[in-house]
């Protein structure tokens, strides 16, 4: 029998959802990475907006990069969402790692925004 990995990963997220919720003072920071791009958005979960969002297909976030898809790229993508959440006065999230294991990319974004002033 095979498994699907994106039905075991939605499967993971949802158990981590029911424990996680952003509200307007600490939103929650979601990431998502696909084979080639790492994206994370900033969400109120009260009034279901995103707040902000920033994605590795962004010209800005692009430019000098060799690839979307490293260690790198997850930790620029952390970096402005630090400053992105900062100019949206926000200090605190929650996060949410979307049902990845808590290593490689979604570890280099995380601790890119907490060096960025984002406070888990």
């Amino acid at each position: 029998m095979a498994t699907d990995r994106s039905a075991i990963r939605r499967k993971h997220h949802l158990r981590v959802r029911h424990k996680v919720t952003g509200t307007p003072e600490r939103p929650r920071l979601c990431v998502f990475r696909s084979l080639k791009h790492v994206s994370a958005q900033l969400i109120d979960d009260v009034t279901r907006r995103t707040i902000t969002a920033v994605s590795t297909m962004e010209p800005a976030i692009r430019g000098d990069l060799k690839c979307a898809d490293n260690t790198e790229a997850s930790r620029r993508v952390g970096l402005e969402m630090a400053r992105r959440a900062a100019e949206k006065g926000v200090d605190k999230v929650v996060f949410d790692r979307g049902g990845y294991v808590y290593h490689g990319r979604v570890k280099a974004l995380a601790d890119a925004a907490r060096e960025g002033g984002l406070k888990f």
